[in-house]
């Protein structure tokens, strides 16, 4: 099953867990729309061949959905007995930080095995170098800002661009770096209003007629983008200043190549763990080899960010 946002690579993933358990000769059942569906008995058996021509295809043919219900005893003791009820005795779930909580308390409620596949666009969950979507929506995010930047050298502008990040500034720091930005504003880092001027300031001394500014949603300086804008257009008129929110296009579009290979480890990684009587699980990307961590610390801990990054980043700005 999928749950809570899609992103690219939940297809391929789909597929190889499929296709994993055609290969051991396993009953293998999809469940749509996440929890929700759990609970409703929204089952369908898959064969190898009904995943074919999805691995290129962004979102998840399996649905996602978030369910309040399943946050209640009676909805969880619902959905156990759906899955009792259709024979299905292990649970593979493809998501966030949401999904593995909710894996977690099902576990620990009924003793089910589970195993969690990373998915979110984010890549904010501990127990991995790697999410899947993650690699797709950061080359979706520097094709924007390479068509961004054409009108703001054209137009001689300041462009405030806000990524996805609500509590991570992975998307931010990278794309900041590969397109160029003036300016790199996460979560992780209080740059500062006084600061923010300053940086632009120097840039403007340095002969720069635009700039490229990457905000993460979670950033902390100010209520919003907006608010950063208006601030910035007070006290430097020289500027003109635009926003652009790059919002839910960085979840969509065909998964990049390494998603698609991740995907595949990942998924294989998750029903071989499961035949190995093993659970309570994420699978995982650690240097450059899949491994298995604990739910609960894949749900406690927090990724940490390059802080290299933030220093390549004030080099390349000057």
């Amino acid at each position: 099953m999928t749950s809570g946002g899609d992103s690219p690579g939940m297809n391929a993933a789909i597929r190889s867990v499929v296709r994993t358990c055609a290969f051991h000769n396993i009953e293998c059942v999809g469940i749509y729309r996440g929890y929700e569906g759990m609970i409703e008995g929204d089952f369908k058996s898959m064969d190898a061949r009904s995943v074919k021509g999805i691995i290129n295809k962004g979102g998840t043919v399996l649905k996602s959905a978030r369910s309040k219900i399943f946050r209640t005893p009676e909805g969880r003791q619902q959905a156990y007995h759906k899955l009792k009820e259709a024979n299905i005795d292990a649970l593979v779930t493809i998501g966030g930080d949401g999904t593995f909580t909710g894996a977690l308390v099902f576990n620990q409620e009924f003793d089910f095995p589970v195993i969690g596949i990373p998915g979110t666009i984010d890549n904010d969950i501990f127990g991995t170098t790697h999410t899947l979507g993650y690699d797709t929506a950061l080359n979706t995010v520097v094709e924007v800002i390479d068509k961004i930047r054409d009108t703001a050298s054209s137009h001689n502008r300041l462009f405030f661009i806000e990524v996805m990040g609500r509590d991570a500034g992975h998307i931010a720091l990278n794309v900041g770096v590969g397109a160029g930005a003036e300016e790199i504003l996460i979560p992780e880092e209080n740059l500062g209003l006084d600061r923010l001027l300053e940086s632009l300031r120097r840039s403007k001394r340095s002969g720069k007629s635009s700039s490229i500014v990457v905000v993460a949603e979670g950033d902390k300086i100010g209520k919003s983008v907006f608010e950063l804008k208006d601030y910035v257009e007070e006290h430097m008129a020289e500027y003109e200043v635009r926003v652009s929110v790059l919002g839910h296009m960085q979840r969509g579009g065909a998964p990049s190549c390494f998603d698609r290979v991740l995907a595949s480890r990942m998924g294989v990684k998750a029903v071989e763990s499961l035949l190995d009587d093993k659970t309570n699980l994420m699978v995982g990307l650690v240097n450059d080899k899949i491994a298995l961590t604990p739910l609960d610390k894949a749900v406690k801990g927090k990724s940490v960010i390059n802080m290299e990054l933030l220093r390549v980043s004030d080099i390349m700005s000057t």
